[in-house]
């Protein structure tokens, strides 16, 4: 199935659900759903035969602040079957953000749903587990937040001089090709 005949199934198995379908660079059929209606599209997804989008491949996050909506969800979805990707994706405000836990359709979701959450602090309603996965349990914040306040200090060293002589440059220019003849 090429991906007009996609776009074309998707469209009619979700007909009360506003899909907007965008270009990719790397010809991945993506498009953006609302929040409300994510997980009836995911279900849809995954269920439908024709389509049969099993595999929950990657779930990440992208932060796009100060714009609003702040950060995008997105959803690798792979039909092992049907040999074909989609990429869907969420805009989700900053101010509150949440989305419906997928953990209900992909169990495996569980582990991408907290990576998401401990690095960009969106939530997921009815998570089973919601607990940090890689930041201690007492970090403050969200890592992966472009306002997240940087707290190292330092000033660029890319025009510091070497630290050597030209005598001892030219030294180790003649041992290097000595020891390669």
């Amino acid at each position: 199935m090429d991906a007009t005949h996609l776009e074309e199934a998707i469209r009619a198995s979700l007909p009360g659900v506003a899909l907007e379908f965008v270009p990719s660079i790397d010809l991945h059929t993506t498009l953006f759903v609302e929040p409300n209606d994510l997980i009836i599209t995911l279900q849809t997804l995954r269920d439908r035969a024709d389509l049969k989008f099993e595999l929950l491949s990657e779930l990440t996050a992208a932060d796009y602040w100060p714009r609003e909506p702040r950060f995008e969800l997105i959803y690798i979805l792979v039909s092992i079957e049907h040999s074909m990707r989609v990429r869907l994706k969420v805009r989700v405000r900053g101010t509150d953000p949440h989305v419906a836990t997928a953990t209900t359709l992909w169990p495996a979701a569980n582990w991408l749903e907290r990576e998401v959450w401990d690095l960009f602090g969106i939530a997921f309603d009815g998570h089973p587990d919601p607990r940090r996965l890689l930041m201690p349990e007492d970090w403050e914040g969200f890592p992966a937040r472009k306002d997240y306040p940087v707290q190292i200090i330092k000033k660029p060293e890319a025009g510091s001089p070497l630290q050597m002589t030209p005598e001892e440059f030219q030294a180790n220019l003649l041992k290097d090709r000595l020891a390669r003849e």
